[in-house]
């Protein structure tokens, strides 16, 4: 299994998962706080690269590896809101959500071999979500579930939430936490999906495990 997930993030194993592509994981950590006047998408590829190039580091002497590295971000009326740092935290960004649209920002950074040295690709993808007007005591109900609790935005479009976003517009998986087609066709183009003789690797079952 030549490509390595630099993420923890249970829901970006999964979909990696279920789209039958084998990799391992390991994790990287990496200081997430946005630099004075950086952009939105600029921020967030930054941390997909940095956390990329960190396991790359530990892993380039691993002859044909690829490192994937992702970071997601929320963006309403040009604020960022990432993982909450506490209930009150959570309470906070719904109500910023609660009746409006955002766009939800997923980078993904891959790097592997390319002749003596390596090659790095960023690439972004954007979805636009629409959520219902909320209650506060809906929002308090949410968050006491202890679900928005690890996720971007402080909600799962997979899990409670999703009785309020009546639609998205672009990639549902992004807003998951990674956008899987993108992630594929980058695969492809770099041939991360074959082996060491060019053969193609098999997707048909696909497993997890952790890199030492």
């Amino acid at each position: 299994m030549p490509l390595v997930l630099a993420s923890a993030s249970p829901r970006r194993k999964e979909l990696l998962r279920a789209a039958g592509i084998p990799f391992t994981v390991k994790s990287a950590d990496v200081r997430e706080e946005r630099l004075p006047g950086e952009a939105p998408v600029e921020y967030s590829e930054r941390l997909a690269r940095d956390k990329a190039r960190v396991i790359w580091k530990r892993t380039e002497n691993r002859s044909g590896l690829y490192v994937l590295g992702a970071d997601t971000i929320v963006l309403v009326d040009n604020r960022v809101l990432e993982k909450p740092a506490n209930a009150a935290d959570a309470v906070r960004m719904l109500r910023q959500l609660s009746g409006g649209v955002h766009c939800v920002i997923t980078s993904v950074c891959l790097i592997g071999p390319r002749g003596r040295g390596k090659f790095e690709d960023v690439r972004s993808e954007i979805t636009r979500v629409c959520f219902q007007t909320l209650a506060d005591q809906e929002i308090r109900d949410y968050v006491a579930t202890g679900e928005p609790m690890d996720k971007a935005g402080s909600y799962a479009i997979q899990g409670i939430a999703s009785r309020w976003i009546p639609r998205i517009e672009g990639c549902y998986f992004n807003v998951v936490g990674l956008p899987v087609s993108l992630v594929y066709r980058m695969l492809q183009e770099h041939s991360a999906l074959k082996d060491g003789k060019g053969r193609a690797i098999s997707t048909r079952k696909s497993k997890v495990s952790t890199l030492n």
